[in-house]
Parts: C-alpha cells; structure tokens; sequence
C-alpha cells in the first residue's frame, strides 16, 4: 500500500476540498487581491501623482527620501518605504488631518513615528536584545510649559550610524586637510535644544537615558579631540542677560541671537578684539513658521527678532537677509570696513546658519556658505568651493554629529575634497 495512502492529509490542496469537508480552507483571494492592489497604489502614487504636477512636501528637518538603488541589493526593497512614505503628495494635509481627528475625538497630540515611552537600550550597550528599531522614536517630545522637541535629538543619539570614535576622526580628517593647505579652520557645533534646556524635557520619555547618556560622552569628548567651538555656556550666558529663551519653544533652532552669538565666537577665534566695535539693535519682527507643529499637523509660527549689526560702530545696518538652504551655495559680500573679517571665508553649515547669515554678511566681507549634503553629494565642486577660501568654518549640528548622520563624515570625502585644497594651497 502507498504512503499516500496511509496519510490523513487529503490528495489534493485543502481550498480545492468541498467546503463541508472539515479541512476545507480558502485561499482569500478577494483579500489577497485587495492587499495587493492597495501595496501598488502606495508605492506607485509618487510616481502617479508627480506624473500630474503634485509635489511632496518637505515636513522635517531633513530632505525627502532619495528612491533607494537598485545596487543596494536587499536594501532596495526595504528603502521602498521610506521612500513612498516621504514623497506622497498631499502628505502634510493627511498628517493635519490625523492631528485634528486625535486632538478632535480623543483630546491628545497623535504618535507619529512610533511614540513609545519605554526606555530602549542605551546605545553601544552589549546585550542579547535585537538593535533598537528608530521607529519607537516619536517624531516629536511633547516636554513642559507647552515645549516641543524634535524627536531626532533623542533617536539619533540613541542609533547612531557611526560610532563616538569614528565621528571624532571624520571630523579630525577634515581639520588636517584644510589646515595642511595652509587655511585656517574653525568648527562650531551648535547644540541641541534639548542640551541647552534639558529642565523643559519630559520627566520620562523613550530613549531618555541611552540619550542622555550618549549627549554626556560626546560633550565630554568632542570639542577637546576635534577643537570644536563649544557654545553652550556663551548661549545660557546670552538668555540669562537678555531674561529670554535663546532657542524657541516650539522650533528645534535657536532664535537670532544664538546666531549672533555663533557669528561673536566664530569672528573672536579668527581675529581676537575685532568685535569691540560692532554695534547691535534690534531690528524688525516678524512671524517665522516653527517647524515641529509641523510634524504634528498643526501651522504655528513663532515671533522672530531680527537685529541689525553695524560692525564699525557707525549708523549704518550691515546685515544681508538673503534666505536660503544653502543646497544652492549662498554667496555673500559687501565692502570691507573696520570691524570685519576681509580674508576670504568659505563656509558649510545647516539651519543653524540661516539664523546667522545676515549678520555673517554684516561682519565677513567675502563668505560663501553651502550645505554639508551639498559637500558630500559632489566633493569635487566643494573642494573647489572651499579653495576659494582662505578661512574655511563648519557649523554642524549636535544631533547630525553626535548620531554619525552627516555623510561627510565619511574621512574618504575629507580626503577627496583635501586633494583639491592641497593643489590650491594658501601661502
């Protein structure tokens, strides 16, 4: 006798069984079907939708996700999502939307990107658990007396993509190959809002101690192995003689003033006393868009004080408002007077610096700042940006820094951009 036979198991596939016999299973095609048709509207509305004029909107403090490679093998699949997920059109309302609908029906702020409160494992710690996923990271930290926080300043600290170590030598790399072609270089490493006002942070969040712990060590280490500026005692200097906040409540940066006080910091390393003459005032208000309500689909804006800054003392504002992201290198000159850097400056720095720019324009009479993304997508065009130079400054912010985010961080991108630095050298 056969072993089909003396099975239990039925001679055919138990969906095509008659559906009384008590093994009959169905396929669920019709859910099969739906679940896929739904997968390829997600993945192809992007496309579609782009196809037709509608554009993706930019929500966070980073650029949309780049359609993943087909040469990053598994990688391709897995970066589909995030992908997707960033360039659907109309997302900014669907985020608002969702906000309402929480706020309207359960009377609380929604969990975007996860949004646990359990404390993950601290960052580097050697454990049996799997890698902590950066998903359980909410977007934003809702802390006290109505405070918002990017999320990104705990989660990147808890999952970095490069280690304390590496970070340091990236940043050490590009210290040797600007000053071995004869430059002067300065790094400013603008703090996060939540180092400078840690008292306005939740009591318990997730990621609260691999953070705070991962902010400790890189504080304690990065500005002496890498000369870095460290602004937080000037920046807590400045709030407490003004009596006011010097980062805003409901925006991840700093106000104006901390770009005054980067611009004070950065003009004193490169030529001692030249700041004595600079005269400052306030200036305009105006309303500036926070970012963070934005994650959670709320428009708030925030009053902005702007400042005007004559650098001789005199009458005369010197300051230049020129917006930008400086994905585009943002050029900025004016004739020389006492009181200012006249040596050619070129200059990478993130959001931070759009803070700062006009009073980089009042006080530095030749700078050019360009993004460190810029840097790191075409080094070549950035070497020969910065050999215009002969002083060349990076602002870069905590979070990108202390999480190994900033892709030129890479040592190999020091060195493609130092090769052309070398063949430019200052005498």
């Amino acid at each position: 006798m056969s072993r089909q036979e003396h099975s239990d198991l039925p001679p055919v596939h138990e969906a095509w069984l008659p559906r009384e016999h008590p093994m009959h299973r169905p396929r669920h095609g019709k859910r099969q079907l739906a679940a896929l048709a739904c997968a390829v509207l997600f993945f192809t509305a992007p496309v579609v939708s782009w196809v037709f004029g509608a554009r993706a909107e930019q929500l966070e403090n980073r650029p949309l996700a780049a359609f993943p490679s087909i040469t990053d093998g598994w990688g391709f699949f897995t970066g589909l999502n995030t992908w997707a997920t960033d360039n659907l059109p109309f997302r900014k309302d669907a985020v608002q939307s969702v906000g309402a609908l929480s706020q309207g029906v359960f009377g609380e702020p929604p969990r975007l990107a996860g949004g646990s409160h359990t404390s993950p494992v601290g960052a580097g710690q050697v454990d049996a658990k799997p890698p902590i996923d950066e998903n359980v990271f909410p977007a934003v930290i809702e802390g006290k007396n109505g405070w918002l926080y990017l999320g990104h300043d705990v989660s990147y600290r808890c999952v970095p993509k490069r280690t304390l170590d590496q970070v340091i030598a990236g940043l050490r790399r590009w210290r040797a190959v600007v000053e071995a072609s004869g430059r002067k270089f300065q790094l400013v490493i603008a703090p996060d809002k939540s180092t400078v006002y840690p008292e306005n942070m939740p009591d318990d969040y997730a990621g609260k101690d691999c953070s705070t712990q991962a902010r400790n060590e890189f504080w304690r280490r990065v500005p002496d192995a890498t000369g870095a500026v460290d602004l937080r005692d000037q920046l807590r200097a400045v709030a407490a003689r003004n009596q006011r906040p010097i980062y805003h409540d409901i925006d991840t940066h700093w106000t104006h003033e901390g770009g005054i006080t980067m611009v004070y910091q950065l003009a004193e390393r490169l030529q001692p006393g030249v700041t004595s003459s600079w005269k400052v005032l306030p200036s305009r208000r105006y309303p500036h868009s926070a970012d963070i309500p934005d994650l959670l689909g709320q428009d708030r804006t925030v009053p902005i004080q702007a400042y005007s800054l004559a650098p001789d003392g005199g009458s005369a504002d010197n300051t230049q408002f020129k917006p930008s992201d400086f994905h585009q290198p943002l050029h900025l000159e004016s004739g020389a007077k006492p009181g200012m850097i006249t040596q050619p400056v070129r200059m990478v720095g993130d959001s931070f610096t759009q803070f700062a720019s006009p009073y980089l324009a009042a006080t530095f009479a030749n700078i050019t700042i360009v993004h460190p993304d810029t840097v790191a997508v075409d080094p070549v065009a950035a070497g020969k940006l910065l050999a215009e130079g002969e002083i060349v400054t990076f602002e870069l912010s905590e979070r990108f820094v202390a999480g190994g985010r900033y892709p030129m961080l890479d040592p190999a991108v020091a060195d493609q951009v130092g090769a052309i630095l070398a063949a430019y050298p200052v005498r």
